[in-house]
């Protein structure tokens, strides 16, 4: 076909210069990218049926009808409504039609609090009679969680319903819980549906050779402003091709409404479009605009089949506008009068497309009129009725989490975490086979493999790194699977674990645990150099199902920090806001050895300050607590966030080694060590009346040893130290009140108590123990409860708690 320059130009300026166009000009692949031109040109030649376009205007004028109603009914309620985006309503729609064709089982959707209320009334059919409750300061839970429960904001509500269209297909969709924080759920999204990957055996974990992301895939929306402005969505980009971390693609959905707050493009980012981060993994852009649903009904088709067959990120910027201020209370025409001079004169999108129909003889102003009424009587009667909802039960029967239950606050309970010496031996002997064509590094086999086997055979000394084997080894025998994640945490930072085998020939890496079931596994995860991230991905990972242990272990202790916003918004709180249990383990180097600075303290005490009976915060002091401490972990009926301060000088030092018969007498965790209970354990001290004991020093971690070497110091020096006692705290939190009172009175002579800790009294544990201390000696606490979250998200038990500060100080 032959064509003049100036007809060809046309063609393409109409093709590619209009209210939607791509761009390709990153994409790696020549195939790759002619296939995307190609599909995009054919979809731009085919018209929507007359019902889908009956279909989209029916969800944007529903949508506008919600946001109309609550403006109405809450006038100062901030909703953080959809106006002037409500065609990302039509992209979600679309996309989940598309992605249940594609065969697709399953969607995890993770997105930000604009239009999140549409999202969930329009589309994922969540109950408007909840929502409404919520807005009246009324609890969103079940009463038997509310013993727990602080609840969140309006516009973090959550939903997983299962959805059946037309075709007969089926789709289970989870939007997930979100925290204020900006584009902090993004990488729990893609490690949630990871971890859903796992459960159906899909893409990695699959039996045979399925592609990532057959079974189980992620929708992604964010803001304009936060998808540049926020590291973690470069974090999140970059370990989208990584091994471990790949799930066969996400769409992401950038709902630009060309402001950031009160901020403007061109001073929130250095970038022409707000979709350039994405070049640096060479994913193609869909730019349409979000004033014609049809095209953005195209981005969607577009988008999901890409995905699908590449099974690589795909963005679509979606431009849009922004109706109100951030929310519904601010005015904007303060910092942007030119934009919103052209806003507060247009009509809304939805009339927009409802009177372009009507123009077009595909609908009538009747069906339009019956769509607002229909909705408007449903949310009369659910205003109606809202205060007598029934909730489904805390952890539902059938689910992954049906076997879970809610957690007493009033006691701690003990787990028989033992296991028979033959399984121990078993694992043990396994955790250093490897095939015989696996060159092992000499120092490696020398040094780890030979005497792991000589410590079993002989009863030796258990070192940590076998101790944590061993606990894995277990769990994996008895139906649980294993994700360990960090950076270094193959070999682990201070080279004690070799958790995997590097062939010293090819490179090829060999796991031995993996070689104990068929159906359960270790998956060891050297990670990428992110913390906020892959913590948040881990932490995913772990919300997914009750039989993943999941750790994540930081190379030292205060790296921590660099995901202080996973901590505060998901692993602390995430509970108490959204009843949503996590065993994950954060593992954190600990201890003062002369490091300096910053590798030297985990900063225990900010996790103590946000601890409740939300989390466990332990500092075992011996390989067999550690043991005992993850095994823990996945064999009690509920899941808590445990942070452990774990060892680094102690990951070798002999006292602080159980051998194999320590292991198998002791049952469980204990979370006091006694004065001279444990040194009988360990031979080391034996006829100590505690009647004599007139000082008892207490304390928490490595310290211990440092003052036991001590007192053998002063003894030598003719000194009489039976009348001082040190007892050991090993868990923190829950904070050991019946165990330390009844080891107290063990000591009916004693005067001095004394804490002693490595760390600043400003630092450390001091803090925390203190006022628990002179709690047992009957001081009074007037004011409100420990709380995992800073303030209650629920109207009426706020109220309930002003009542109880102001009067309990008279009581």
């Amino acid at each position: 076909e032959t064509k003049t320059v100036e007809a060809l130009v046309a063609e393409l300026k109409a093709k590619f210069c209009g209210t939607i166009t791509l761009e390709t000009d990153t994409i790696e692949s020549a195939e790759e990218k002619d296939w995307v031109v190609n599909r995009f040109s054919q979809l731009q030649s085919q018209d929507a049926s007359d019902s889908e376009k009956h279909r989209m205007a029916e969800i944007l004028i529903k949508s506008q009808a919600l946001d109309q109603y609550l403006a109405i009914k809450f006038p100062t309620l901030k909703r953080y409504g959809g106006e002037g985006a409500e065609s990302l309503l039509v992209f979600v729609d679309q996309y989940l039609r598309s992605t249940s064709q594609s065969g697709v089982d399953e969607v995890m959707i993770g997105m930000p609090h604009r239009g999140r209320n549409n999202v969930l009334v329009s589309l994922l059919n969540f109950p408007i009679e909840v929502m409404l409750r919520k807005i009246k300061g009324l609890s969103e839970f079940p009463d038997e969680a509310l013993s727990i429960a602080t609840g969140d904001v309006l516009s973090h509500l959550s939903v997983s319903n299962d959805f059946k269209y037309e075709d007969g297909r089926k789709l289970h969709v989870n939007l997930i819980p979100n925290p204020s924080h900006l584009e902090a759920q993004v990488p729990v999204a893609i490690g949630k549906c990871r971890g859903r990957q796992q459960t159906l055996r899909d893409g990695d974990y699959s039996d045979g050779e399925a592609t990532r992301g057959s079974k189980a895939t992620c929708l992604l929306l964010h803001g304009d402003a936060s998808f540049t402005g926020q590291g973690i969505i470069m974090e999140a980009l970059n370990m989208s091709k990584l091994a471990h971390f790949d799930i066969g693609g996400s769409v992401h959905l950038i709902v630009n409404n060309q402001v950031g707050f009160t901020t403007p493009p061109h001073r929130g980012r250095s970038s022409p479009y707000t979709s350039d981060i994405g070049k640096m993994i060479g994913c193609p852009v869909i730019h349409v605009n979000g004033g014609e649903p049809e095209q953005v009904h195209r981005a969607a088709q577009l988008a999901v089949e890409y995905r699908h067959k590449y099974r690589k990120d795909i963005i679509i910027d979606l431009l849009c506008f922004r109706k109100w201020g951030h929310n519904e209370m601010d005015d904007p025409t303060m910092t942007q009068p030119v934009m919103y001079g052209v806003i507060n004169n247009r009509h809304s999108i939805p009339d927009d497309y409802a009177g372009k129909l009507k123009d077009l003889n595909i609908l009538t102003e009747t069906q339009i009129e019956s769509w607002k009424a229909e909705e408007i009587s449903r949310f009369n009667d659910a205003f109606r009725m809202n205060e007598s909802v029934e909730f489904p039960s805390y952890l539902a029967e059938g689910s992954n989490w049906g076997e879970m239950r809610l957690p007493s606050v009033q006691k701690v309970t003990t787990w028989d975490t033992g296991c028979h010496p033959d399984i121990l031996r078993f694992v043990g002997a396994k955790s250093v086979a490897v095939p015989k064509d696996l060159k092992t590094h000499n120092r490696i086999q020398k040094s780890h493999s030979d005497t792991r086997m000589t410590k079993l055979t002989s009863d030796g000394l258990i070192d940590w790194a076998l101790a944590e084997t061993l606990a894995f080894g277990s769990l994996i025998h008895q139906g649980y699977n294993i994700r360990l994640c960090g950076q270094d945490v193959g070999r682990g930072t201070f080279g004690h674990r070799h958790a995997m085998m590097v062939c010293q020939e090819s490179g090829a890496v060999n796991i031995p645990l993996n070689e104990l079931s068929e159906k359960c596994h270790l998956e060891v995860v050297n990670s990428l150099l992110s913390e906020e991230a892959v913590l948040a991905f881990e932490y995913g990972m772990s919300v997914e199902h009750p039989n993943r242990l999941v750790l994540w272990e930081a190379q030292f202790g205060d790296f921590f920090n660099g995901a202080q916003i996973i901590f505060d918004t998901f692993i602390t709180t995430g509970e108490a806001k959204w009843l949503q249990q996590s065993g994950l383990v954060i593992l954190l180097p600990h201890g003062y050895d002369g490091a300096g600075p910053e590798h030297s303290s985990c900063r225990i005490e900010r996790f103590l300050q946000c601890t409740n009976m939300n989390m466990s915060v332990c500092h075992p002091t011996t390989s067999a607590q550690y043991f005992h401490l993850l095994r823990r972990q996945m064999l009690r009926n509920f899941r808590k966030p445990l942070i452990v301060a774990s060892p680094k000088i102690l990951l070798r030092l002999p006292v602080s080694l159980w051998n194999e018969r320590l292991f198998v007498l002791c049952v469980d965790f204990v979370s006091l060590f006694e004065e001279p209970q444990c040194l009988i354990r360990l031979k080391k001290l034996s006829n100590f009346p505690p009647f004599s004991v007139k000082k008892v020093i207490l304390c928490s971690g490595k310290h211990y040893y440092a003052l036991e070497d001590q007192r053998k110091k002063l003894s030598q020096n003719d000194k009489d130290l039976k009348n001082v006692a040190i007892v050991r705290v090993e868990e923190l939190c829950p904070f050991p009140t019946d165990a330390l009172r009844q080891e107290l009175a063990r000591f009916p002579s004693a005067e001095t108590f004394v804490w002693a800790q490595e760390e600043p009294r400003n630092m450390g544990p001091w803090s925390f123990v203190n006022p628990r201390f002179a709690n047992l000696l009957g001081l009074k606490y007037c004011g409100r409860p420990v709380m995992a979250a800073p303030a209650v998200g629920i109207g009426t038990l706020h109220t309930e708690q002003v009542k109880t500060i102001l009067s309990d100080p008279f009581v």
